[in-house]
Order: structure tokens, then C-alpha cells, then sequence
């Protein structure tokens, strides 16, 4: 492969996991935010249930803190150990 392709291949990977991770990142911020604020909303509204919506929203927070350490997972499978490359003869 000629020095321009895989420059060309790289520039290519790099913009695809700026975006990806962006993205990803972007959308899970956004959820926990509204988790959150519903959360807090219904602490408000029923005292007496705080300490189960509190529980409810630490779980939540995970699973969608989760999805964020999988997009980074990809994004650095993408730049170090890009599957894609011995397609492309690297």
C-alpha cells in the first residue's frame, strides 16, 4: 500500500471516531440528564419514595454510563487495533 493510502486510511479512521465518540457520547449525556431531572422531579412530588427512586436512578445512571465506555471500547478498537486495515492491504 502506497504512504498516501494509508495516511488517507488514518485521516478516514480518525474523523469516523471523533464522530463516533461525539455521538455516542452526546445521546448517553443527554439521557442521564433527563433521568435525572425526572428523577428529581418525582423525588419531589412523593417524598416517601425517595430512597427507591434513588436506587431505581443509580442503576440507570449505570446502564447508561455503560453504553459510553462501550462506544469508547470501540473507538479505541478503531484506532489501535483496526480490524478494517487488512482490508485495505495495511
Amino acid at each position: 500500500m502506497l504512504p498516501e493510502q494509508q495516511l488517507q486510511f488514518a485521516i478516514v479512521t480518525t474523523i469516523v471516531v471523533g464522530a463516533a465518540i461525539v455521538l455516542g457520547t452526546i445521546t448517553t449525556t443527554l439521557m442521564e440528564g433527563r433521568a435525572v431531572v425526572r428523577a428529581f422531579d418525582n423525588m419531589a412530588r412523593q417524598p416517601s419514595v425517595a430512597d427507591r427512586i434513588r436506587g431505581l436512578l443509580f442503576v440507570v445512571l449505570a446502564i447508561l454510563e455503560s453504553c459510553a465506555i462501550y462506544v469508547l471500547l470501540i473507538c479505541l478498537i478503531l484506532l489501535f487495533a483496526n480490524p478494517f486495515a487488512n482490508i485495505v492491504g495495511m
